[in-house]
């Protein structure tokens, strides 16, 4: 297994020619993404956390090589505030996205350049670079949206670059409209949380998301060309094992691909439009 600058290398000379792209799980929730010749850091979780059952393959100085870093809502393992002013400094033509009701929390508090932050929302996407970006509404147990502006604080990101199209989902449950929003997309890559919820856990203020055959279900309804379990094996707390949902999908939805992610190992992916 790769790390730190030799992952970092091995990133930038993979080759992602039109209607493909390559992917790196980092642990949970966390993936790099070269699409075309862009590297994006999809809510990279860097901490040194006791708690931690994998190990750090990066430090935000190695990442020299981002320009988009995704958090898809403000919590510790999506927007790891200690590392997003390194990884600004290490990658300074990078740009971070994030809801649009976090992003003046974000530059204020982190103290970032106001220019390199980007909000999104449902009814607001963003260009970068020739990527696409677009927003979807994440239910993190709820689908909650702020009174006051009417915007939401969990989102899902489709990103469309290079004859390529990717639905991150952030932190979310199933919530009504959901499938029929994503059906708006061709999507050839999916990343889709499995480690579910329980009252044990909302109770410690862990807040869930779908089970794994909640998301079995999910990627049965889009259909995408490819669907990668994610956000499993970091905390004890707040697991599942990744095998079922494969082996359900096996059997509920034999016509779809499914890849187990291994930690810090490349993964190409082709369109199959």
């Amino acid at each position: 297994m790769k790390t730190g600058r030799k992952l970092i290398d091995e990133i930038d000379g993979f080759k992602t020619p039109a209607g493909s792209c390559a992917f790196w799980w980092l642990g949970q929730h966390s993936f790099a993404v070269k699409i075309g010749d862009a590297v994006c850091y999809l809510d990279p979780y860097l901490k040194a956390d006791k708690s931690r059952l994998m190990p750090q393959v990066l430090q935000p100085v190695d990442m020299t090589n981002a320009a988009i870093i995704f958090g898809s809502h403000d919590h510790g393992d999506h927007i790891d505030r200690a590392a997003w002013p390194e990884i600004a400094k290490a990658s300074p033509g990078a740009v971070f996205v994030v809801p649009m009701l976090l992003r003046q929390r974000i530059v204020d508090e982190l103290r970032l350049p106001a220019d390199r932050v980007l909000g999104v929302d449902v009814e607001r996407g963003a260009t970068v670079g020739g990527i696409k970006i677009s927003a979807v509404p994440a239910a993190h147990e709820f689908l909650d949206l702020d009174p006051a502006t009417g915007l939401h604080p969990y989102l899902g990101f489709v990103i469309e670059a290079n004859d390529f199209c990717i639905y991150h989902s952030g932190d979310t449950c199933i919530y009504e409209g959901m499938q029929a929003a994503l059906r708006r997309w061709r999507i050839d890559l999916t990343f889709l949380p499995i480690n579910g919820r329980d009252a044990k856990r909302l109770a410690a203020n862990c807040i869930g998301n779908m089970t794994y055959q909640e998301a079995a279900d999910l990627a049965g309804a889009i259909r995408p060309g490819l669907t990668v379990p994610a956000h499993y094996g970091m905390f004890e707390f707040n697991t599942q094992a990744p095998q079922p949902f494969a082996d359900y999908m096996k059997i509920k939805y034999p016509h779809l691909a499914v890849k187990i992610p291994v930690l810090a190992e490349p993964a190409a992916v082709k369109s199959t439009r």
